[in-house]
């Protein structure tokens, strides 16, 4: 395995990841408060001023060297702009395996953008960091991210019923995976041993 690694840049045809910087503020904003976005997530819609401490720290967190360590690049289309988050979280070194992760703003979705970021950091996990395996954690109602797990290879691993108390109400989880092998058998290139 490659750690510790400091991220700085995956590139691909319509998408860049990149570090969030300050200018991020205005789009990172209107997604993390849209109550639809936020519909499936974690949190509720942020006020303006927890989006400002979210960006601050997620734009200084670059480095993967132990579990707990993250990343979240700005997802940018071909013109540079703004449009989603990914997220990268370590979840065991021993175990080479991390969760991913995906918004997008409402403007972005459905033209392919979350599809092609993910696959740079699937590349990037496997090829770059010599991870085992890479999984997604989500609302199996999110019908886009289930399809786009599947679009990317990932198995459903599982399906956790009502085992989180979220926004007032018992909530699923499902589970999607992929191996560095069946990511390196998509490509047609032989795992890193």
């Amino acid at each position: 395995m490659s750690l510790p690694a400091v991220f700085t840049r995956l590139v691909g045809p319509r998408v860049t990841l990149d570090p969030l910087r300050p200018d991020d503020i205005e789009p990172l904003y209107a997604m993390q408060s849209d109550p639809e976005v936020c519909r499936y997530l974690l949190y509720e819609p942020r006020t303006r001023e927890k989006v400002e401490e979210v960006l601050a720290r997620d734009a200084a967190a670059l480095r993967l060297a132990e579990p707990g360590d993250y990343l979240q690049p700005a997802i940018r289309d071909e013109h540079g702009d703004f449009i989603g988050t990914m997220y990268l979280d370590l979840k065991s070194v021993d175990d080479r395996t991390a969760e991913i992760g995906w918004i997008l703003l409402p403007s972005a979705q459905g033209r392919g953008y979350a599809a092609e970021a993910a696959r740079l950091l699937l590349a990037y996990c496997f090829d770059d960091l010599g991870l085992h395996r890479v999984y997604a954690e989500l609302d199996p109602r999110n019908d886009a991210s289930v399809a786009l797990c599947l679009r990317l290879g990932m198995r459903h691993e599982g399906h956790f019923v009502e085992d989180m108390f979220l926004k007032g109400e018992w909530t699923d989880t499902g589970r999607y995976a992929i191996l560095e092998r069946e990511w390196a058998g998509r490509r047609g290139t032989a795992p890193v041993a």
